[in-house]
């Protein structure tokens, strides 16, 4: 087929057909930014202490039979641990269950279903449900977009989320909870994938830039933004599902303004349906189209003889193997960090609801200001100036005193900072490190670190019931560690995208070969 830029240029850059696209897709992911993380008001512990069912002890003495003990330097009341009444000489379990305070939730799966104490462990992998389901939906969505299109995929995953998290709101166990949680996460990430493809293929150039670099982030963070006070008006988790469940389903009738892609129709041999939707976007441009917009005789099939390249290619050859294990570093490293934060909100000094808001502003100059530096900048100190910033200011926090909290507070949202505008780089920094050959391949598998990563990240904020700091001085040292590795990786700033596996030939001795030279 002829060049499809060339053949639809009859359409214009900015009418009214890609506006309208351009708005409804990014109103999309708005939704996304409400799913990502609920589980932090649905999963957030209330203050508990162990509930004393005997009837005739005072209001006094049920205070006095719970022991006091140090947690993080100060003296609380055990969450765990009560004294035997008989003997008020040897503690217990809570064996009457727990108390749990409602100054701010009225309900969470934590107050529940008691995921405290031995049970503890049950909530971050709660949260890490939610990205196994990305890591596996990742991997199938581009199979079945590619199969069955994009629009249909688009409002399958967008429906199934919406009556899934429905579903979820009626779970009677953790268990049902978890695996309802799963399959939110995989029709949640193919709902993003396959809004970023169809943008990206249905888009004119100009909208197309804006749509990928910050039209989807910003949109993200505006639902993101709006998740904590939701949460702030409903504080009950199963109504805050349903009300989140209620808002997608508001998306369905954009079924009708949302066209298929015209690049996949021309893939699957269907000329007529690509041009119906063309010539109708056309009319909408208010621009005459032409009678036949793209010839039979040119449409061919992508040529059968080319080589299919594996992960094979990468390990065998030491550069190649080199280069793709610091990006996966790189990837993980980002992830741990970024949605350790965001799941952490609910844990700090201060109102939950107001910290996770703040922890979503963050990342609009994040991503604007990361956006406006990559145009001009060249990558690898860019990166590794972001990632310096993210895990510097999380390494400072153990030294703020505990009275300080609002400084605190900042020098977490200052890594947050460094951390969402180093995700944005690395997803280009890494499409322009590998060929074209080894591009899609090198991606997908640096987006299951990133999988890997995001699974990991509640077990890391877990380690602060033993210590505060201690996953502060995890996601620091693991991000300053994944900067150094970063000044190994070839600058591509200013160089032309590599188009064969010989382009990543650094010598063992760290000298870059030049990007520019194989092609």
């Amino acid at each position: 087929m002829g060049d499809y830029e060339e053949e639809t240029a009859f359409l214009g850059q900015n009418g009214p057909f890609f506006i309208i696209v351009f708005l409804l897709l990014n109103a999309i992911y708005i939704s996304t930014g409400f799913h990502s993380f609920y589980i932090v008001f649905a999963g957030a512990s209330p203050s508990h202490s162990c509930q004393v069912l005997d009837g005739n002890l005072s209001e006094e003495w049920i205070k006095a039979s719970i022991p006091v003990e140090e947690m993080n330097g100060k003296l609380e009341q055990s969450k765990c641990w009560r004294y035997h009444l008989d003997t008020i000489k040897h503690f217990e379990r809570c064996a009457d269950g727990w108390n749990y305070s409602t100054d701010i939730y009225h309900s969470t799966i934590v107050s529940e279903w008691d995921l405290v104490c031995e049970r503890e462990w049950q909530v971050p992998f709660a949260s890490s449900t939610l990205y196994m389901g990305y890591l596996v939906g990742s991997l199938v969505s581009g199979q079945l977009s590619d199969r069955f299109g994009r629009k249909k995929v688009l409002f399958l995953s967008l429906a199934s989320e919406s009556l899934v998290i429905f579903a979820q709101s009626f779970s009677q166990s953790w268990l049902v909870f978890c695996t309802l949680y799963f399959f939110v996460g995989a029709f949640q990430i193919s709902l993003y994938i396959t809004a970023f493809v169809l943008g990206t293929e249905v888009l004119s150039k100009s909208l197309r830039v804006l749509f990928t670099t910050l039209g989807a982030f910003l949109h993200y963070c505006i639902g993101y933004m709006l998740l904590p006070w939701i949460a702030f008006a409903i504080r009950d988790w199963r109504t805050l599902l349903r009300v989140l469940s209620g808002l997608t389903l508001a998306y369905i009738p954009l079924w009708w303004f949302i066209p298929e892609s015209p690049r996949w129709l021309i893939s699957q041999g269907r000329i007529a349906e690509a041009e119906a939707i063309l010539k109708d976007a056309a009319k909408k441009n208010k621009v005459t189209a032409p009678e036949i917009i793209f010839k039979a005789s040119e449409v061919k099939a992508a040529p059968s003889h080319m080589k299919k390249y594996s992960m094979i290619d990468i390990v065998k050859t030491s550069n190649i193997c080199c280069t793709t294990f610091m990006c996966l570093l790189l990837w993980m490293a980002i992830n741990i960090g970024y949605f350790g934060l965001s799941l952490n909100t609910s844990n700090l000094l201060g109102n939950p609801f107001l910290n996770c808001f703040l922890s979503a502003v963050t990342e609009v100059p994040a991503y604007i200001i990361a956006t406006l530096l990559l145009k001009n900048c060249p990558r690898r100190p860019l990166l590794s100036a972001f990632l310096s910033i993210g895990g510097g200011f999380l390494l400072l926090i153990q030294l703020i005193p505990d009275s300080l909290h609002t400084l605190a507070l900042s020098l977490e949202m200052a890594g947050k900072f460094g951390f969402t505008m180093s995700f944005t780089v690395v997803y280009i920094y890494t499409a322009e490190i590998y060929p074209t050959v080894l591009r899609n391949l090198g991606i997908g598998m640096c987006s299951s670190a990133a999988r890997i990563g995001s699974i990991t990240a509640p077990y890391v904020i877990f380690l602060g019931t033993f210590s505060k700091y201690l996953p502060y001085i995890l996601m620091g040292s693991l991000t300053i560690g994944s900067s150094l590795a970063n000044i190994f990786l070839p600058e591509t700033f200013g160089k032309v995208l590599p188009e064969t596996c010989h382009v990543l030939c650094a010598n063992r001795d760290g000298v870059e070969c030049s990007i520019v030279d194989v092609v």
